[in-house]
């Protein structure tokens, strides 16, 4: 009771839209069809005692069962069944653990089975002999839990029937039942329509992004005239990157984050951008309306991720009420049977991000991307060895004096035959285009470095001036 009012006071709490509401699971419902579903079990006198002895036999039990979720047919649509193995002798069943309800109706099912062998339940029956086949279908049992249980297509006159009926022999049954059915109907309908909300949800994420990613382009294209926000828009990215909101590289929490923390991280993202001023600093109008369209759609991301978890958790807490009250173990054979790509799979939030980095964030280059593996700072003048590593300029000729022949990377035989040839002049220019403060600092720092060679320590650099 308590978790069906918190589920309820959660949705009415968290500012979900209407329509997300009125699609939530219905716990409070499945609840009621529950307590039918246990009391149809227990007025066939299967409680939950006995369907686990059923369901997890004795190695000696002459009887065992499997509850199975499958799809009917070729519809998607769940048929749960209830199929139990059961050694019959004489028209009785041979099981001392059956309680008298549950004994008797397996009689009258087997009874009904045996002189109408068309009609759909109960299941198929084949009778058997004492002998290698008796013993084999007893010996699986115990796996019939996790295995189908194959009988022999044995055709015999009704003569022969007759006879076996009163001999020994193995008949698999189904246990004709109604409200498990209501059930999960009622369950995946659900989950397929909330699949389909997160479906349309990410669409509209996604057109945003796509959006976002050309208004971007356009405010971070490099002019001559210093009307661009590349900088602003490289620091907001970075600081985006560190802030890890939905995901996590780190090695202590690597792993999707929970909406709580990922609340936490969003929210240090937008103090960062406060305090380093960046709304203010913008030197294009456009950017600052950009920005909010971008802290909105990773609201509207944590909001579906909210109530993905919600609704996650009232499927997880409901079916495992259903195998309390059952012992059908259901909790681990519905979200396998049920195929839903979205809610219970939690990959919108995996998507969303996967989209928004490789369509958005990669539209502004990152300086880690160009950095050289030696001294960390950016890689220019690019020098790319024949094995296609790249290398700055400086730390190239500092290894080739050193006569060392291998790529620091690869370790490839390729650092004592580049020339100037290796220079990648295409990315130089991208370099200077893009990172412009960065690559003049990287010329400011080996210029410097080369006057202390040829000078001295004593070299002072100055900058070039007109007189």
């Amino acid at each position: 009771m308590k978790f069906a009012h918190d589920f309820k006071e959660t949705l009415r709490r968290e500012d979900f839209p209407p329509h997300w509401i009125d699609l939530a699971i219905p716990y409070g419902q499945l609840k009621k069809v529950l307590k039918r579903v246990a009391g149809e079990l227990n007025d066939l006198g299967l409680d939950p005692e006995t369907l686990r002895q059923l369901l997890d036999p004795a190695d000696d039990s002459p009887l065992a069962a499997k509850y199975r979720l499958n799809a009917a047919g070729n519809s998607k649509l769940l048929r749960p069944k209830l199929i139990v193995l059961i050694h019959m002798r004489g028209g009785k069943a041979v099981d001392a653990s059956l309680t008298p309800a549950s004994r008797a109706l397996i009689e009258r099912i087997a009874a009904f089975q045996s002189q109408n062998p068309g009609q759909p339940i109960p299941a198929t029956a084949t009778p058997t002999d004492e002998s290698e086949s008796t013993a084999s279908l007893i010996s699986s049992a115990r796996s019939l839990a996790n295995a189908e249980v194959e009988l022999s297509d044995t055709q015999s006159s009704d003569q022969d029937r007759g006879q076996a009926a009163l001999a020994d022999h193995h008949e698999l049954i189904e246990v004709p039942l109604v409200f498990d059915g209501e059930f999960f109907k009622i369950l995946q309908s659900d989950v397929n329509s909330l699949d389909a909300l997160q479906a349309k949800e990410e669409r509209a994420m996604v057109t945003e992004i796509v959006a976002l990613r050309r208004e971007v382009s356009h405010l971070t294209k490099p002019s001559r005239l210093s009307k661009s926000d590349l900088a602003r828009w490289r620091t907001i990215f970075e600081l985006y990157l560190d802030a890890q909101v939905f995901f996590s590289t780190n090695e202590q929490d690597h792993g999707a984050r929970s909406s709580q923390t990922a609340a936490k991280q969003l929210q240090w993202f937008q103090e960062e951008i406060a305090k380093r001023d960046l709304v203010r600093s913008f030197k294009i109008a456009e950017s600052r309306e950009a920005l909010v369209r971008f802290l909105r759609l990773n609201a509207v991301l944590l909001k579906n991720l909210q109530f993905q978890e919600i609704n996650q958790v009232a499927i997880y807490k409901i079916l495992k009420k259903f195998d309390k009250r059952t012992c059908l173990g259901v909790s681990k054979t519905f979200p396998i049977q049920v195929h839903s790509d979205k809610l219970l799979a939690g990959s919108v939030a995996k998507d969303i991000c996967a989209q928004m980095s490789t369509d958005l964030v990669s539209v502004v280059p990152q300086i880690s991307d160009y950095l050289c593996p030696i001294c960390f700072a950016i890689a220019y003048r690019p020098v790319r060895l024949a094995c296609r590593h790249i290398f700055c300029i400086r730390c190239i000729v500092k290894i080739q004096r050193r006569n060392e022949k291998h790529c620091p990377l690869c370790r490839a035989d390729t650092v004592m035959k580049a020339s100037a040839d290796n220079l990648d002049i295409q990315l130089e220019r991208y370099m200077r285009k893009y990172f412009p403060k960065e690559t003049k600092e990287k010329q400011r720092a080996n210029e410097i470095e080369r006057g202390i060679e040829d000078y001295g320590p004593e070299y002072v650099h100055s900058e070039c001036s007109i007189m």
